[in-house]
């Protein structure tokens, strides 16, 4: 049995409850690119969606928030596996959601998304156990080729058309209806930096007492801007929260937006900060950040206190994704690029409290 073709429709993706918080990713640590899927995991996803597990490889691509799998077919990519990290978006509900609000982006012109899968029972979520019982939530999407825009030699000259999608995609969520169940986490303030942030604490970045002062002032400072932001319907709604090249594949001149695992209710101009994700101190970081607003600014107004905000949330994104490096695996960003964080953390609070809109300088 082939993996089927199959756009879904906004309506018709199954929502379903579950998942309980597990132990993260760490059934796959000794696990590097190009590895095969354990076998529990080879078999769960083969059964689920019907397929002849002899036909099957399935081999890491990377591990992130989530484990991600090349599913090979025949020999031939056929799709995606994503492999959920319990517990960290909520659960089997929480991924279908995703999925439906994936699935209604296929309204918006000119804006190509993923394509999911449907299990051999019609559902877009599965449930396979590992050997030690824990249940993980995997779903398929159709393996789209090209190359990840993260993977080119300069990603630059895609920002614009980042930043126009950005804006269809903000339309789009104003008006959409999300289905009966619907949810997805926030990525308000608190959600980013702070005792509640969703990851770890920059503040345990092995900081030296003047290095901490520095990060807190541009902290402070943000979240000042931020504060006197309203969230209201033309402000806030769904965003992806992670639109930047490494969720973007490139094949000739089709662009694909892939893994919507972070998207979640916050500022719109959140997906600002999220487009210059690890990159904010490259001196390349300016030009991406003023293409970005020029593409968005095709679709859609953006005013001097709109541009200042941007910049504040990018600040805070920033902080927020140093902590992220803390408990992550320094193979899940280009090389060097891990190692950069802490230092160029420090470049950027240095010109973002000499001008809070330096990035778009």
């Amino acid at each position: 049995m082939t993996i089927p073709d199959v756009t879904p429709a906004p309506d018709d993706v199954p929502l379903a409850d579950g998942g309980e918080p597990g132990p993260g990713l760490s059934a796959f640590d000794a696990l590097t690119r190009g590895a095969p899927a354990p076998y529990w995991l080879h078999r769960g996803v083969s059964a689920a969606w019907g397929l002849d597990p002899t036909r099957v490889v399935l081999e890491l691509i990377t591990v992130s928030e989530n484990a991600t799998f090349r599913l090979d077919l025949d020999g031939r990519a056929a799709g995606v596996v994503r492999v959920s990290q319990p517990g960290y978006v909520g659960g089997p509900a929480a991924v279908a959601s995703e999925l439906a609000f994936v699935a209604s982006l296929w309204q918006v012109p000119d804006l190509r998304v993923l394509q999911a899968v449907p299990t051999y029972r019609g559902t877009y979520t599965a449930q396979v156990r590992d050997d030690a019982g824990q249940t993980w939530t995997c779903v398929s999407t159709r393996f789209v080729t090209g190359s990840v825009l993260e993977d080119l030699e300069d990603p630059a000259p895609y920002y614009r058309t980042i930043g126009r999608w950005s804006a269809l995609l903000h339309e789009h969520a104003r008006t959409w209806t999300p289905p009966h169940a619907f949810t997805r986490f926030t990525w308000d303030v608190p959600d980013m930096v702070g005792p509640s942030a969703r990851w770890d604490p920059w503040e345990s970045a092995g900081l030296t007492d003047a290095e901490r002062e520095l990060l807190l002032a541009a902290q402070d400072k943000a979240l000042a801007i931020v504060a006197d932001f309203p969230a209201d319907e033309q402000t806030w709604g769904l965003v992806h929260a992670d639109l930047r090249p490494s969720n973007i594949i490139a094949d000739g001149g089709t662009l694909t937006v892939i893994d919507f695992d972070d998207c979640g209710w916050s500022y719109y101009l959140y997906d600002f900060a999220a487009a210059l994700t690890f990159v904010e101190h490259e001196p390349y970081a300016p030009a991406m950040a003023r293409a970005w607003v020029t593409g968005y600014q095709e679709v859609a107004p953006l005013s001097a206190g709109d541009l200042e905000v941007a910049c504040a949330l990018s600040m805070l994104r920033r902080l927020q994704m140093l902590g992220w490096t803390l408990g992550h695996r320094e193979d899940a960003l280009p090389p060097g690029l891990h190692a950069a964080q802490k230092p160029g953390s420090l470049e950027v609070a240095r010109r973002f409290l000499d001008r809070t809109t330096w990035l778009l300088a």
